[in-house]
């Protein structure tokens, strides 16, 4: 009995020091782990896992992605607990985290031009501003479907609400449920308000258009920017730099975006063909 416990503790060691090997080895042959965090938005799920297959297979990182909302991102990004946020929306949409959060993070440059927020409907909806809601509120049942509670676009869609004094019910959600909703009611052409943004590959899907926003209560075109936590300068340079020369055109992401939903699997995979099949463009952002 006493032999057969022995055996079992040299067992147990051998595998411990074969998992210490194992971690051993991937730390020599990787540059460190980057970890970067997402919310469920098309945009910043494409751009993130792009981001993600350059710094492995062109830059020799590890990349540890986490999709959380947006407050708990902003908090990990500004307590150092995740290195980077590539989806930050600026001057309007996520201001109130910038104001609370902005010591704590540094600004590395835009990703994205001249992105916009809206209430979007199927095009054959015969209103075309957010005015026009109230008058045709049993045509959309009172409800704006919407998206995540934490979205800087639910809040402005509340003050939208408030400002426009529309009787209608905010629904939260995600980007996924939304654009299920809006796809399921196009395929039965029946009228739907969503809360929407562009870059998105809905509008490529389906023909759409933004309501007019009179009292520009949604804001204007934004940049996307993208923001590390302080002190990734210092400990991994490389990693900033490439973050800082990450800019993706409204051609470009939408393709991108595009190549993701259609993929139907995994969205690191869907974005390393994608980057294998434009190196010029891979290369350009290369430090």
């Amino acid at each position: 009995m006493l032999k057969k416990a022995s055996v079992l503790v040299l067992a147990a060691l051998v595998l411990l020091m074969g998992f210490a090997g194992c971690a051993g080895n991937g730390d020599s042959s990787s540059e460190g782990t980057v970890k970067l965090a997402y919310v469920n938005w098309a945009e910043g799920i494409a751009m993130t896992n792009l981001a993600a297959a350059v710094l492995e297979d062109h830059m020799g990182y590890e990349v540890e992605l986490t999709m959380a909302d947006a407050a708990p991102v902003f908090t990990s990004v500004a307590s150092g607990n995740t290195d980077a946020f590539l989806d930050v929306w600026l001057p309007v949409t996520h201001q109130n985290y910038i104001e609370k959060y902005g010591d704590d993070i540094v600004d590395l440059g835009v990703s994205y031009e001249n992105a916009l927020l809206g209430l979007v409907v199927p095009s054959y909806v015969e209103i075309n501003s957010i005015e026009e809601l109230n008058e045709n509120k049993e045509l959309f049942g009172g409800e704006i479907v919407g998206i995540d509670a934490g979205a800087g676009l639910m809040m402005a869609t509340e003050k939208a609400i408030e400002e426009y004094e529309l009787d209608y019910k905010l629904l939260t959600g995600s980007g996924p449920t939304m654009t299920a909703a809006l796809g399921k009611a196009i395929d039965l052409e029946n009228p739907i308000v969503v809360t929407g943004w562009a870059p998105h590959w809905k509008f490529a899907k389906w023909d759409l258009k933004v309501l007019d926003d009179p009292k520009g209560i949604l804001g204007e075109a934004e940049n996307i920017h993208k923001y590390s936590r302080k002190g990734l300068e210092e400990d991994m340079p490389e990693v900033t730099q490439f973050l800082k020369n990450f800019k993706m055109t409204e051609a470009e992401l939408g393709d991108l975006m595009g190549a993701i939903e259609e993929g139907g699997g995994e969205p690191l995979d869907a974005a390393r063909a994608w980057m294998d099949s434009h190196e010029e463009l891979i290369n350009s952002w290369l430090p």
